[in-house]
């Protein structure tokens, strides 16, 4: 089975709201066997714009991917997010 990541470049405009969106998220991460990789750690830019947090997740297949991101769990989480920070969010399966 291949793996599949979540990458996402996120700007938080309200942090202290923002943490609700991650204890809110944190219930359909586990229950997909989500492992992050990368989670707000120091970058360089190097090309393009940036934003300023990046967060890489690996989740055992992309349909694992999809159905987290498409759980009820994260789908309540989601909204807080969407309202607290701007994000892009894709998911690429490995090599």
């Amino acid at each position: 089975m291949t793996k599949a990541y979540w990458i996402a470049r996120v700007d938080v405009r309200d942090p202290e709201r923002y943490k609700d969106y991650v204890a809110g998220a944190k219930p359909a991460f586990e229950r997909y066997g989500a492992r992050f990789l990368a989670r707000g750690g120091a970058f360089e830019d190097l090309e393009g714009p940036n934003r300023g947090r990046n967060v890489v997740i690996e989740f055992a297949s992309k349909q694992d991917a999809l159905d987290c991101y498409n759980s009820p769990e994260y789908t309540e989480a989601r909204a807080i997010r969407q309202s607290v920070a701007d994000a892009e969010l894709v998911i690429v399966e490995g090599c």
